[in-house]
């Protein structure tokens, strides 16, 4: 990923979004499969997000919601409680099934690819192991462009108190 620097040793290309980019060497030291799974849950938590500010921002609200901004939001419901709910929501969600794949990625990283919770009733993965790669690798490059993209959103919205489109 970076001409002059030697390339990370487990970073071979096997994995999907493998561009090499490892410039602290952390891939040698940290577990290449917990690395990817903690990748792929901020990944998706990002592309909610992004469609949750975005729709906030354009208007969408539900019942009971404070009327404020994407920026404002967090607070409100804090404040206002809301947020308790969904803290508890998330946090049985990650109890029951992130902290045995953490488990299950750090003793046997053979067992499951990271971020795999053999869920996915529509097929939109595919049934072809082509068809499977492909669609891992679109995840990871759009997680991380959600990513960036979130970076940027809050920053904007924080910068110069403007709603969508941030400009």
């Amino acid at each position: 990923a970076i001409p002059f620097l030697n390339a990370a040793p487990n970073l071979d290309g096997t994995m999907a979004g493998d561009k090499g980019f490892d410039p602290l060497l952390l891939s040698s030291t940290i577990p290449l499969a917990w690395s990817r799974e903690a990748e792929l849950k901020h990944a998706r938590v990002c592309m909610l997000a992004v469609a949750g500010w975005v729709a906030v921002d354009l208007g969408f609200t539900v019942p009971y919601a404070p009327t404020v901004s994407s920026l404002a939001a967090h607070d409100a419901t804090v404040e206002k409680g809301p947020m308790f709910g969904l803290l508890l929501a998330v946090a049985t969600i990650e109890l029951i099934t992130g902290v045995p794949k953490v488990f299950q990625l750090l003793n046997n990283p053979d067992a499951t690819p990271p971020g795999d919770y053999k869920f996915d009733p529509f097929n939109l993965k595919g049934k072809t192991p082509e068809a499977q790669a492909t669609m891992a690798e679109k995840e990871i490059s759009n997680g991380r462009l959600a990513m960036m993209a979130f970076s940027g959103i809050v920053t904007q919205a924080a910068l110069f108190e403007k709603g969508f489109p941030y400009a």
